[in-house]
């Protein structure tokens, strides 16, 4: 007899998705300590999270896979949040680096175009946030640079350029946003701490991130039940009487 028809089969559990879309400052954030790996760990049992990290991508390459990411119709390409994490590449210096560089203006028409895709797609603006990029420590991401063979190929002073326009994104969009760049410099502290290499978050800009991102994600998904009966809740005699329902607990 085959399983299904011993204990009758209930519908099918849909787990509610939370997508990361970024560039290698997500791709890495699965990684031990990593902010991804946090958020996935607190949502446990309530929603996947999916991380969509790109190293080395830019808004230009973005916008032209997310459509492959996220399509119209289908519930389980309809998340209940969507973080939206570029401008560390787009802001390289084009003299340097002009594969990854896209021109400031252009970076805020793709970061527009991504967020009105997503409405388009029943992604709605309240479920997006956006993140700006961090500070860049010169000093520690030069010395990368050198060990590549390569000049400096980013600016601090850039960089901010690139975070000041993503949060004018968000206001115009009406999307959440997280100021990463200012909360990484507030009262002047020294933010080299958390960078691995000037560039990429070590554990404790990591930590940084983790913490304010969460109390954006939790008013999103703050209404989603428990997915499944706690252990102790499962009916002894009939387990299937607890099992086979709709999932929400």
């Amino acid at each position: 007899m085959a399983l299904c028809e011993a204990v009758g089969c209930g519908s099918s559990l849909v787990w509610p998705r939370v997508l990361l879309f970024g560039d290698s400052i997500t791709q890495f954030s699965f990684q031990p300590g990593g902010w991804g790996a946090s958020l996935a760990d607190k949502l446990v049992r309530k929603c996947d999270v999916l991380n969509r990290g790109f190293s080395g991508y830019n808004t230009r390459w973005a916008k032209i896979i997310l459509p492959r990411l996220i399509t119209k119709g289908n519930i389980l390409d309809n998340p209940v949040a969507v973080t939206i994490f570029f401008g560390a590449n787009d802001s390289a210096l084009k003299e340097e680096n002009p594969k990854q560089h896209v021109p400031l203006d252009e970076y805020v028409v793709n970061l527009k175009s991504m967020v009105r895709y997503l409405q388009a797609v029943g992604v709605p603006e309240d479920r997006v946030i956006l993140i700006t990029p961090p500070p860049l420590c010169e000093a520690a991401w030069e010395k990368q640079c050198l060990m590549q063979g390569c000049k400096l190929n980013r600016l601090k002073s850039v960089v901010g350029e690139y975070a000041r326009a993503c949060l004018q994104v968000a206001q115009e969009c009406g999307t959440d946003v997280l100021d990463l760049w200012t909360l990484m410099q507030r009262d002047g502290q020294d933010f080299s701490s958390y960078l691995s290499d000037g560039l990429h978050l070590s554990p404790k800009g990591n930590e940084v991130l983790s913490s304010h991102l969460w109390p954006l994600i939790e008013k999103k998904v703050s209404s989603l039940p428990l997915l499944l009966p706690y252990w102790r809740d499962v009916a002894e005699a009939k387990p299937e009487l607890s099992l086979l329902g709709d999932g929400d607990h």
